[in-house]
């Protein structure tokens, strides 16, 4: 059997055994395996004959199965794709684009006006080149200069500063991904998975690529359906649903309003959950809630292609014991180390291995700072990403995240971690949600809590468990906690506010 080195070849092989099963679907329109191979393929034929190769194309269009055609098209060119959100500012559009400097866009027709005012210099439209005639030679040409080290995507995060910075991840990288995470998870042609992230970042990888792979079916779950929890079920009761991988904060919303008590998913055998800390008290009620289910802790950043580890939920945990992140996939190695940079049991997390991306796209100076010489190894080459996590090993040797780098801070003269504070504060009767930031301007600690939990009540909850010096001295009350656009919690803009209040 010959070695795979294109992320193309696990739809070339399902396509032959499920051609006319769904592979993605948005609930009212369906696209199956059969057309996206061809619809893929005459995009990649239209770029190829156009003089596309190894350049990056940027995608902007609404959340909808084509996209994925869209996507593929581009690596069918030997092409790597950036999508960006529709409706993320055009400021920060327009500094994609200039990081990226493409030749080529492609949009839907809704967002060709957003795209031709972007300035670049070929606005293609999708349903202009979807039904291309798709040209053999020229596909068979591309793949045979193509390396597993090709560039498939660039994915766009937000960096500490604001400014976007491009992750650049190759064939091989994702390859491994999905071998590692098809195997820890269990799935298989039967998975259904329902997709609550954004396409324009990574974490669709853990559904689009197992997709390919086994000839599993996708839902995108529309957007709006998020807000409602009860209506959230329904549709995925209504389409069979039996996973998902969510970020945390999906799942917070359905459980800390109630809806499980009345409306528990039929069909979830699997969900995986990352992000974010899970609550205690959220994750207990979805335990609860659906008993025979399995249930796995991701974690894992975009430089190392996705998730880098997992937790099977297979025992209880203790009253106050936090969910593990648990061990690395297979081919992935983690290593704490500390401040002088040696191995800990307690350090910043780094990760080695095929998993680790390639760096950011057109920016050595930020690349250089976070992909780094394996601190353990000085007798050759060997790069590793720092994640800027902080982690420790348990008593039974399984990986548990404590808390970012930056959200340790020194205050009267103690070094404190927000996030056991808002672990505390998660335990506190009333807290739905919490989230702990410092103000630097004021030098004191704020709270912003959801819930109906009384401040007073709050504060000597909290005095049980936690020391004096870790009381925070303020503690704002918010209808919801905001959100970034890939489902974690804007501490950012909670400092902001903090610095207001």
């Amino acid at each position: 059997m010959m070695r795979q080195k294109n992320i193309l070849e696990y739809l070339e092989a399902t396509v032959k055994r499920y051609p006319s099963k769904t592979a993605f679907s948005n609930g009212k329109e369906d696209l199956s395996f059969a057309e996206l191979y061809t619809k893929a393929r005459a995009i990649g034929s239209y770029l190829s004959d156009n003089g596309y190769f190894r350049e990056p194309i940027a995608i902007i269009m609404d959340k909808h199965p084509k996209v994925l055609s869209a996507f593929l098209g581009v690596n069918y060119a030997g092409c790597f794709y950036a999508c960006i959100d529709e409706k993320m500012p055009e400021s920060r559009m327009l500094a994609i684009i200039e990081k990226l400097s493409p030749r080529a866009l492609i949009c839907d027709k809704k967002n060709a006006k957003i795209a031709s005012a972007l300035g670049v210099e070929n606005v293609l439209i999708y349903d202009d080149i979807c039904d291309c005639v798709i040209n053999e030679h020229s596909l068979d040409r591309v793949r045979a200069q193509q390396c597993d080290t090709d560039p498939i995507y660039v994915a766009f995060t937000s960096g500490s500063t604001g400014t976007p910075k491009g992750v650049v991840a190759c064939h091989r990288s994702v390859i491994d991904y999905t071998e590692a995470l098809c195997e820890a998870l269990e799935f298989s042609d039967e998975t259904v998975f329902g997709n609550q992230t954004p396409l324009y970042f990574d974490a669709p990888l853990k559904e689009i690529m197992p997709t390919l792979k086994l000839g599993a079916t996708t839902y995108f779950i529309p957007r709006g359906n998020f807000l409602f929890p009860v209506k959230l079920i329904e549709y995925l009761d209504t389409y069979k649903i039996n996973t998902i991988c969510w970020v945390v904060s999906a799942l917070v919303q359905i459980s800390s309003l109630g809806a499980l008590e009345s409306h528990v998913p039929k069909y979830l055998t699997t969900v995986a959950f990352g992000s974010e800390l899970f609550p205690r008290k959220q994750y207990d009620l979805w335990r609860a809630a659906l008993p025979m289910a399995t249930f796995y802790n991701l974690y894992g950043p975009t430089e190392a292609t996705g998730m880098s580890c997992y937790w099977k939920a297979d025992r209880d945990l203790a009253l106050n014991e936090p969910i593990p992140i648990g061990r690395p996939f297979d081919n992935t190695d983690i290593l704490l180390i500390d401040e002088e940079g040696k191995r800990a049991e307690e350090g910043e997390i780094c990760i080695r291995g095929t998993c680790v991306t390639m760096g950011y796209y057109n920016d050595p100076e930020k690349t250089s700072a976070a992909f780094v010489q394996n601190p353990l190894n000085s007798a050759y080459p060997e790069l590793v990403y720092r994640t800027g996590d902080i982690g420790r090993i348990n008593e039974r040797g399984e990986l548990v995240f404590l808390c970012r780098k930056d959200s340790q801070i020194k205050h009267m003269g103690h070094r404190i971690e927000l996030g056991e504070i808002e672990s505390a504060a998660n335990k506190c009767e009333g807290v739905r949600s919490a989230c702990c930031v410092y103000d630097n301007e004021a030098k004191r600690i704020v709270l912003f809590v959801v819930g109906d939990a009384a401040t007073d009540q709050l504060i000597r909850e909290l005095q049980t468990y936690l020391p004096r010096y870790m009381i925070p001295a303020h503690v704002e009350k918010l209808d919801v906690l905001p959100f970034t656009a890939n489902g974690k919690i804007d501490r950012k803009g909670l400092r902001d506010i903090a610095e207001k209040l």
